[in-house]
């Protein structure tokens, strides 16, 4: 799995999770990337209130499904709606190096060690450490670190891995069905399912 430059980019995106599989279901049909941008714009596929807004939606769940190799859309299809959800969360993971490392660092290590709450000082003790290592991290605002720290808190919660409590939010370990498990492994991203399952 290859690291990109951190980003601050997710704190205008969302779980996009039906937008996701209509763009998986449309790569199966054949389509190809370019007809689905024409759709996006023509068409209105996601149900954007905006054209720009369209626009985004578009580029990113396109960047997201790209970031996976294209064997996963048969497994992806037959898979049942949390594993679909999952394999969403993992190419969010694979697009966007800081929430990987966010759920890498953070809730992994929560899991470990069997402490399986997630609270805002843990979100940030995360940025302030990433502060420290990157220049680029080290140049955002308070503003931006808690609306990231908030998109975060939404995309897994929308994966089901946590609930919704303002306070302090439960992480779920999520069972991982073993086709999902295997095309990860087989496909480079091993330490994908660290991540999710919570293990060293």
């Amino acid at each position: 799995m290859k690291r990109k430059r951190y980003s601050a980019g997710a704190v205008k995106l969302s779980f996009w999770f039906m937008e996701f599989r209509k763009v998986v279901e449309l790569r199966t049909e054949g389509r190809s990337y370019e007809n689905i941008k024409r759709l996006s714009q023509e068409e209105n596929l996601f149900a954007a209130p905006t054209p720009a807004r369209a626009k985004q939606i578009c580029s990113t769940v396109l960047t997201r499904v790209q970031s996976l190799d294209d064997s996963f859309y048969p497994v992806f299809l037959e898979s049942d709606l949390s594993t679909q959800k999952l394999f969403n969360l993992a190419a969010i993971m694979a697009s966007d190096t800081l929430f990987f490392d966010f759920v890498y660092e953070v809730v992994r290590e929560k899991m470990i060690i069997g402490s399986n709450e997630l609270t805002d000082s843990d979100i940030r003790i995360f940025f302030k450490d990433k502060q420290q290592q990157d220049e680029k991290v080290s140049g955002w605002t308070d503003v931006t670190l808690t609306r990231l720290g908030l998109c975060y808190k939404t995309m897994l919660y929308e994966a089901g891995m946590t609930d919704k409590a303002k306070e302090k939010r439960n992480i779920f370990r999520p069972i991982l069905d073993p086709v999902f498990e295997h095309w990860l492994k087989e496909n480079d991203m091993g330490i994908v399912v660290k991540a999710l399952a919570g293990v060293r």
